[in-house]
């Protein structure tokens, strides 16, 4: 299903809470590196867990670091040292929309994502 032609924040909520997964990992792309750009002939990709990635946009643009988790039910993913303080002291990672970062180098390619890159 495609996104709603509405401008309707209601109607753009309701798409990304009922989305399906197919959507959701189209959701999940990141912008490439100029280098992985010219090696792959592509501008994005899904993010993966263990890719590391330099975050863009935001309160920790410029930060590098690995994936941790990838949340597919909230369209964030976690990155490794983006953390945020809670009020009892205790560190938590900060989600972060993958629009807003770039992959830098990917963590392991399989036969899967090897297929996805060469074609």
């Amino acid at each position: 299903m495609a996104p709603p032609k509405s401008k309707q924040p209601r109607k753009q909520r309701r798409w990304l809470y009922k989305a399906k997964l197919h959507d959701r990992h189209r959701l999940l792309h990141a912008t490439l590196s100029k280098k992985l750009r010219e090696k792959y002939g592509k501008r994005a990709i899904r993010v993966r867990k263990g890719d590391k990635v330099k975050i863009m946009r935001g309160q920790f643009a410029g930060h590098e670091g690995r994936v941790i988790e990838v949340d597919m039910k909230k369209c964030r993913i976690k990155i490794d040292g983006v953390t945020v303080r809670k009020a009892d002291g205790t560190e938590v990672a900060y989600p972060v929309h993958p629009s807003n970062v770039m992959i830098i180098d990917f963590g392991e390619i399989d036969d899967v994502r090897k297929k996805i890159l060469e074609r």
